[in-house]
């Protein structure tokens, strides 16, 4: 065999790469979308795939899903076992591979590690507030043996059933979101709803986060979907363009549906539609050509926003919709290829229907989705529902509105007056404030305190509040935050088309530090920044000496 080429093996590598980057933005995605309190839990579970699979990958996961067949195109013989006998490069050739391709061993399996990674790491956001840590690890680490790898061994070697078969799957559909949707169904019969879904709402506590978690997806998928034909050449352009044109055409749809039912096209909508294109294009983007992709990604955009509800049909608490996105979207791709297989952008994929290659291909598919699906659910019930039994997977109800204190005993923002004093051995970053000067009330002459509930919006302009509130008479203001309860909650919209109903509406408390005489014009500036006068009080105070 000719030696391993250099161009190749470079772009492998870099697939790896931006592979790897996937999951720390699978992590950011997941983690602005979840409760202020549980961001360092959800960022935890996704990193710590990174260092669980790589190492079951590395011991057993390849030689399982990339060793020599056993014969019975279920699975592969341990003669690989902690990668102490490889064999020459490549070893073996993936099913959508010829035999011209040559890079080393160890590139391909970097290069699919990074999906074993990422695959039970999908999990993590439909079970938001609700895994035990040392059950997750355990999880994940059996998962990755018993389910992920035998799936892979069906598609992606050559000796496996499906690949003999002809079911076709480029980068994961199947392998990756169909398998990891299919967990999700599962653990989730395991680890039950958080508490008082569907009634209760969550509100994302940071949806830049989510926006850049989305853009690493997009960009690392450009190495998820490119690479997988292990050469550097038209192909690996082909499917990378297929990548983005779904993901475009799925983001635009979506927008244009949330703007019909929901009445805004939101940014979550758009990173949402984006992901459901990419996703969606994942089984099909070495297989099809332009158009085809943008066939594909539009239809992502329709079905996968119409899924939303699968999870209300299902009474299934899917936190943060990855049946919907990746559940929905890797089957609805892999069934899609059925219909947009082109052989004229790679002879060795099929013709679809659309193509004149009849329903054959449609048929392998199916049976592929159905195989997969049936395989994953079963074996990942058995499995949380075993480490949960063992030592828990579930968290107590108690924990779950505070994940980060409970399992790791900090909490992502210091963004409070009192967290974010300086404490004994910090450095000081700039020099003491000047003292203030002394007020213009001397100490015990009898003052009037006035407290009054503003809108947030009138009073958005700090220096107009002071500035008016000094010119009536003000001595010193107080600002700061309050909320009062409704007697009509106010419907508050979340991200995806959801609300929640508030019970408690944001207000400003104003406290005003003026004299007697000074008391009737402080009144009338707050009258006029739209302060009700039942929510108004005035106090006598008296200056405290120093």
């Amino acid at each position: 065999m000719s030696a391993p080429n250099a161009g190749d093996t470079a772009w492998v590598l870099v697939c790896a790469g931006l592979v790897l980057f996937m999951t720390p933005g699978l992590a950011a995605f997941y983690g602005g979308m979840v409760r202020t309190r549980n961001v360092l839990a959800m960022l935890q579970q996704n990193m710590i795939a990174l260092g669980v699979v790589s190492l079951t990958w590395v011991l057993v996961g390849y030689t399982i899903a990339f060793g020599d067949d056993a014969g019975s195109g279920l699975f592969g013989n341990l003669e690989l076992f902690g990668l102490t006998d490889l064999k020459v490069p490549p070893a073996p050739n993936l099913h959508v591979v010829d035999g011209r391709i040559t890079i080393p061993t160890l590139a391909f399996v970097l290069f699919q590690m990074m999906f074993a990674v990422i695959t039970p790491a999908l999990v993590t956001g439909a079970t938001a507030g609700r895994l035990r840590f040392g059950g997750w690890v355990l999880f994940l680490a059996v998962w990755s043996v018993v389910v992920y790898a035998p799936i892979a061994h069906w598609l992606w070697h050559p000796g496996g059933w499906l690949a003999k078969f002809g079911t076709q799957d480029w980068a994961g559909g199947l392998v990756v979101h169909a398998s990891a949707g299919a967990a999700v169904l599962a653990v989730l019969l395991v680890v039950g709803r958080r508490r008082d879904w569907p009634h209760t709402a969550a509100p994302p506590n940071s949806i830049p986060l989510t926006i850049v978690g989305a853009g690493i997806l997009w960009f690392g998928w450009f190495g998820f979907n490119g690479g997988d034909g292990l050469q550097a050449n038209g192909l690996a352009a082909q499917a990378v363009l297929n990548t983005h044109l779904a993901a475009a055409a799925a983001m635009l749809v979506w927008l244009a549906l949330e703007r019909v039912t929901d009445g805004h096209s939101t940014v979550v909508g758009a990173v949402s539609g984006a992901v459901a294109g990419l996703a969606t294009v994942t089984p099909t983007a070495g297989y099809v050509n332009a158009a085809s992709a943008v066939a594909i990604g539009a239809l992502a955009g329709l079905v996968c926003h119409f899924a939303l509800k699968l999870k209300y049909l299902l009474r299934l608490d899917d936190a943060l919709d990855v049946l919907a996105v990746h559940f929905v979207g890797g089957m609805l791709g892999t069934l899609l290829l059925g219909l947009f297989g082109n052989r004229g952008v790679n002879p060795l994929g099929a013709d679809g229907l659309f193509l004149g290659g009849g329903g054959g291909l449609l048929w392998r598919q199916l049976v592929g989705v159905v195989s997969v699906v049936a395989f994953s659910f079963v074996l990942t019930w058995l499995i949380a529902a075993g480490v949960q039994a063992l030592i828990g997977l579930r968290v107590p109800l108690a924990d779950q509105e505070r994940l980060d204190q409970a399992q790791q005993g900090a909490d992502a923002y210091h963004l409070g007056g009192v967290t974010s004093l300086t404490a004994p051995g910090a450095p000081r970053r700039r020099a003491a404030a000047a003292p203030a000067g002394e007020p213009a009330v001397p100490p015990g002459q009898r003052v009037r305190v006035v407290t009054a509930l503003l809108e947030p919006d009138p009073a958005a302009n700090s220096a107009d509040l002071r500035d008016a509130l000094l010119r009536a008479g003000a001595i010193s203001v107080i600002v700061s935050d309050a909320a009062v309860a409704t007697t009509t909650p106010q419907a508050s919209l979340l991200p995806r088309g959801y609300w929640q109903d508030q019970p408690l509406a944001a207000r400003l408390r104003v406290t005003v530090l003026v004299g007697a005489d000074g008391v009737a014009a402080v009144l009338d500036e707050l009258d006029r920044m739209g302060a009700r006068r039942s929510d108004t009080f005035v106090q006598e105070a008296e200056r405290v000496s120093s």
